[in-house]
């Protein structure tokens, strides 16, 4: 059996464990808690260890889905589910106040990883907040010195989350077949 493992990190209330869940092929498994600090204002449960969740490609390929918590002072849970993870998926939410602050916080965090392995970018809630666009973010990325795919997504849709999938795969191999 080979094993992979994909990473989603992002925000608080980006969606994470919603991706996870539109993705699985079983249900996941969540570590949410009531918030008590100001993600209340956002939302009423947060995850404090991680999501999980797995895809099954065929009879000997697995794909483990691990969502990190989104508040910083659950970061020492950041490193531990990034080792030995083929990719990072970071989603964005359009809505929040600076998300270049968070795009920059994040890859800043997650560096070690982004040096190993491939980075997908998803933008959620473009929706309710249609600016900045996926432009701004490429142009972003561009002036330092990433070429790193960015797409419009919906966390609850299966085919939005298999885009951002599908995209890492590519990354980690170009000649793959859809």
């Amino acid at each position: 059996m080979i094993e992979n493992k994909i990473i989603f990190t992002g925000p608080v209330g980006v969606g994470k464990t919603t991706a996870i869940a539109a993705l699985s092929d079983d249900p996941p498994v969540q570590t949410d808690a009531s918030a008590s600090d100001m993600t209340q204002v956002r939302k009423g449960y947060t995850t404090v260890a991680m999501d999980y969740g797995v895809i099954r490609l065929d009879e000997n390929h697995k794909v483990h889905l691990y969502g990190t918590p989104g508040q910083e002072r659950f970061d020492f849970m950041w490193g531990i589910l990034s080792k030995g993870s083929m990719g990072l998926i970071l989603l964005l939410d359009n809505t929040r106040a600076n998300p270049f602050k968070d795009l920059q916080f994040f890859l800043t965090s997650f560096s070690d990883l982004i040096h190993d392995a491939p980075i997908v970018i998803g933008i959620t809630k473009m929706d309710l907040s249609s600016q900045p666009g996926i432009e701004s973010y490429q142009q972003y990325l561009a002036q330092h010195g990433l070429n790193v795919p960015v797409f419009e997504v919906d966390a609850r849709s299966e085919d939005d989350v298999k885009q951002l999938v599908t995209a890492m795969l590519y990354s980690i191999d170009p000649g793959l077949r859809g």
